[in-house]
């Protein structure tokens, strides 16, 4: 995965979009095991689409070295399903009855027995077992090796003008494991390069908004600049702070006390403690209590330039500035991952779930889901579902690039959001006005024109697609009974007539033109590092914000955890619950002026004027009812009261 921040934070697209390397989660159902022999059970989804014959350049020297995972499926893969959508929803007599982790564990998880046939298969191969989890297996050794213990041959394949190694066909495990392996992960190396012991760089270079702005949408005329739609319009916010949002959004009295929210993302910021604290003072915001931030993390770090490791820094600030803006009494823990390969962030995500760190865990980051395979979208949904049956719900940004057309050139939604085991969280652009009060919500989706020369007009209005919320129906995830007879037919079968999942499943705000203040330590042009305060926005800030309401939720239902929240969600909706999000709230075109500094941190460059429009989300669109920009819709004032417990 890679951390879009400085697009982000430039205004441009902003949820912290990671590819996933090797691609990563699809649906929620492990991968089923069809007999490829009477001795071999093949593990479906290990032969990446893109090793096709065509591509094929031949077999992968015997020597060549493999790393590789194999995920265990333990006891009842199917039974863990089961469970986690009863536990799940609210007309279940099981709805709320969870396990603890040691629970979820001996009741589902693997086996020692399971374990040690695993690791004996592997090393009778010719293998060598690196570590072992509650989760996986994970081997080193030479290709023929691997070509022994999987039944596959390893051969090279071209791929974007690059060449990467993968399976033949599908690898396979003996039959006598009778079902013990979930998927192998790591045959495929594309792309894969590891440095390990890294350290981490320094902060970023500094990034700073330039003014003037307006303090709360619509205070500050942009009088000198041309009209757009018709009258003049507003400059854009500075950037919204947590009273703003917890009013917006309808926080009331609650404050997330007792209630536990974890954040993951790759990599840690050295200079958090001291950001968040500082953040916090500034702005009003409850003082952080020792104890109250506490971070779990890798012993070492890997792969820090393939993924602009200081980037994420950034990342990790914003969410945990915003879920303390919004829940200021919830416990914050982050987990950081090693790296942004999957691997690693499927690490982070275990140890949430393994040591049932957080009831609710906000997760930034995504790739496209063309970029996903099978075998590891396995291993996700595994995880998910455990968190599941342990109360623990997962909340994914759904993206930055609208329907992603204009940034792959492919109509696609984005993952992990799209898996059914997750709440998906589409974005808005948020106008909150005098006195802190809620005005309107419109779909993030962003036009931009520049300012003339003569300064008299905007060029080409209302400009180009720059950004907007993810959303769309997956090609890969079937329909969730959850969103049956929420989601329109001509949404929910866009792709297959049977029905498939459509992204996302409740969205707040996202855009970076009406965004949200943050807080960070940068690194100056004379190289000195300071905190700066800039605005930003994306489905990067629409996810923690929706995780700290979440919060302010599972307080309101008497600190009992709300778990997988979608069948609860999608319970409430048509109700007074929620905004009903449109493009065109007012009835007329809404946009807003903005100016930036060319050299993105003083005027020494000169500035850059901008019209930036709302409501234009690529091929999206925000209607009444459900729609695929903001899904159900966005928190209202009877929301969080609408989790207590009558």
């Amino acid at each position: 995965m890679r951390s879009n921040r400085a697009a982000l934070r430039a205004g441009a697209s902003m949820a912290a979009t990671l590819p996933m390397i090797a691609g990563a989660l699809a649906l929620g159902i492990p991968a089923a095991h069809a007999a490829a022999s009477p001795a071999r059970d093949t593990l479906a989804g290990t032969k990446p689409a893109w090793a096709t014959a065509k591509a094929d350049k031949g077999a992968t020297a015997d020597s060549a070295q493999v790393s590789a995972r194999v995920y265990l499926a333990g006891r009842d893969a199917a039974g863990l399903a089961q469970y986690a959508k009863s536990v799940s929803d609210p007309s279940s007599a099981a709805y709320g009855k969870y396990l603890s982790a040691e629970q979820a564990q001996a009741r589902f998880g693997a086996t020692d027995a399971q374990v040690a046939a695993v690791r004996s298969w592997l090393t009778a191969a010719g293998l060598k077992v690196t570590g072992t989890s509650r989760h996986y297996v994970s081997v080193s050794g030479d290709v023929a090796a691997a070509e022994k213990a999987f039944g596959t041959q390893l051969h090279n394949f071209a791929k974007g003008g690059k060449t990467y190694r993968a399976p033949a066909k599908s690898a396979t495990a003996p039959a006598s494991l009778d079902g013990a392996v979930l998927t192998v992960t790591g045959l495929d190396n594309a792309p894969h390069k590891a440095a390990s012991k890294d350290q981490l760089p320094p902060p970023d270079a500094v990034f700073k908004n330039a003014g003037p702005f307006s303090s709360y949408y619509g205070s500050n005329t942009a009088s000198g600049l041309p009209s757009a739609y018709g009258k003049k319009i507003p400059y854009a916010v500075q950037g919204y702070t947590g009273k703003q949002l917890r009013s917006a959004y309808g926080a009331g009295k609650f404050t997330g006390k007792g209630v536990r929210v974890a954040i993951t993302d790759a990599y840690a910021s050295p200079t958090i403690a001291f950001d968040a604290a500082t953040y916090a003072k500034a702005h009003g915001d409850a003082s952080w209590k020792t104890g109250q931030l506490r971070q779990v993390l890798p012993g070492n770090y890997t792969k820090t330039e393939e993924c602009g490791a200081a980037g994420w820094y950034g990342e990790e600030t914003l969410d945990v500035e915003a879920v303390h803006a919004v829940a200021p009494a919830a416990n914050v823990t982050y987990v950081g991952a090693a790296s942004c390969f999957d691997d690693d962030l499927l690490d982070s995500l275990s140890k949430v779930v393994d040591n049932h760190l957080a009831d609710i865990v906000s997760n930034s980051w995504g790739d496209i889901e063309a970029n996903q395979t099978p075998d590891l979208a396995a291993a996700y949904d595994q995880v998910f579902q455990f968190g599941a049956v342990e109360g623990i719900g997962f909340y994914f940004s759904s993206g930055d690039n609208g329907d992603e057309v204009a940034n792959t050139g492919t109509k696609q939604v984005d993952t992990p959001a799209n898996s059914a085991w997750v709440t998906a969280v589409g974005g808005t652009s948020l106008a909150v006005g005098k006195n802190d009060k809620y005005l309107w919500e419109t779909g993030w989706g962003t036009d931009k024109a520049s300012l003339s020369a003569d300064g008299k007009s905007w060029t080409g209005f209302p400009g180009a697609f720059t950004s907007g919320a993810g959303g769309g129906t997956s090609k890969t995830v079937a329909q969730p009974y959850y969103q049956k007879g929420v989601v329109p037919k001509a949404l929910a079968t866009a792709v297959n007539a049977a029905g498939n999942r459509v992204v996302p499943d409740i969205a707040a705000i996202a855009d970076p033109n009406t965004g949200f203040r943050v807080g960070q330590t940068q690194t100056f042009p004379d190289g000195t590092q300071q905190y700066s305060e800039y605005r930003i926005g994306g489905t990067s800030l629409a996810a923690p914000v929706i995780a700290a309401v979440q919060a302010l939720a599972q307080e309101a239902h008497g600190g009992a955890a709300i778990g997988f929240a979608n069948p609860s969600i999608y319970s409430k909706f048509g109700t007074r619950v929620y905004h009903d999000v449109t493009d065109n709230p007012t009835g007329s075109g809404l946009a807003v002026a903005r100016l930036d500094f060319a050299n993105g941190f003083d005027a020494t460059g000169g500035l850059l004027t901008s019209v930036r429009s709302l409501g234009k989300d690529s091929s999206l669109s925000a209607v009444k009812g459900y729609d695929d920009v903001t899904g159900v819709g966005t928190p209202t004032n009877g929301y969080v009261e609408s989790y207590k417990k009558h």
